[in-house]
């Protein structure tokens, strides 16, 4: 698809050398017209201004096309040019791959900033203006994101309400990090939030071309909620392999029970007590419980 959406460009582009010579606006290539991205597949002779002119393109082309799109065109068009950019941060991440190695390093926790060579501080420039950013992700490791509040920039007003509303909730979640060192940031609350919020999205949209997206989005949190991570987990396990709650995850189910008492979400938190006061081991639970996290 992303090579059709390559070729596409340049079928465009060949088109417009055709116009009359007659007419001298017409007949005058310009720069833009001349210009043909790199291509998304990694190129080992790329250099970060090729991609980032590139990105640059392509969210020139799309904000012309989106001015003149249906809204279920848009969402075609935001689909394709998500693959794009994430295929773009792909190649910059392989040629900045030593930068994002060290980046942890360069955080002066004294001072709590970021101390960066002058050789990062322009890659970290030449990214902004393509709406990408370095992140910490945990455990050392640093990754090169798109900038929250993007893609609600672009296709503000421009959507479906099903991708209005999903993109707008993806930006927000994308403003801080979920988890790092394999345990949750954000509160059991914060968690809860997210879960329903998704779970009322199937709900309202459920012919949507999402769902499948969504509903996995939805099994992840919903299993971090029940079970919680490595390092952040629900409850307490003995060495005969049974558990017991921690009294503030139970005091966060009992809240989403009586909040949503009709929900998925109460349905399973209610289904994870009840076993856990049963006694029945943690491994039987998970089983019992069947719900899959997929990342």
């Amino acid at each position: 698809m992303l090579s059709v959406a390559v070729a596409s460009c340049k079928k465009e582009a060949a088109v417009s050398d055709t116009k009359p010579t007659g007419d001298s606006i017409a007949g005058t290539e310009t720069k833009e017209d001349q210009y043909k991205p790199i291509d998304t597949v990694c190129s080992p002779v790329g250099k970060t201004e090729d991609y980032i002119e590139a990105l640059q393109w392509y969210r020139s082309k799309i904000e012309k096309e989106i001015a003149e799109n249906s809204p279920e065109q848009n969402d075609k068009t935001y689909e394709d040019y998500l693959k794009i950019r994430e295929k773009y941060t792909g190649c910059l991440s392989t040629l900045h791959s030593e930068v994002l190695d060290k980046y942890v390093n360069y955080y002066n926790s004294d001072k709590d900033q970021y101390n960066l060579p002058e050789n990062v501080k322009k890659i970290t420039a030449e990214l902004k203006t393509a709406g990408l950013e370095f992140r910490e992700v945990g455990e050392g490791m640093t990754e090169i994101w798109t900038i929250p509040g993007y893609y609600s920039s672009l296709f503000k007003n421009k959507l479906t309400p099903d991708y209005t509303v999903y993109i707008r909730q993806t930006d927000k979640e994308s403003e801080s990090n979920y988890a790092a060192d394999a345990g949750l940031i954000v509160t059991w609350e914060e968690l809860g939030a997210r879960i329903m919020f998704w779970e009322n999205f199937m709900n309202k949209y459920s012919e949507s071309k999402l769902i499948k997206t969504v509903r996995q989005d939805y099994n992840n949190y919903l299993y971090d909620y029940l079970f919680g991570m490595d390092n952040t987990p629900t409850f307490e396990r003995d060495s005969e392999g049974y558990g017991k709650l921690n009294d503030e995850n139970i005091a966060e189910f009992n809240r989403i029970i009586k909040k949503y008492p009709n929900s998925n979400t109460a349905k399973k938190a209610k289904e994870v007590m009840g076993l856990f006061d049963a006694h029945m081991p943690v491994d039987q639970i998970h089983e019992r419980i069947n719900v899959e996290r997929k990342y």
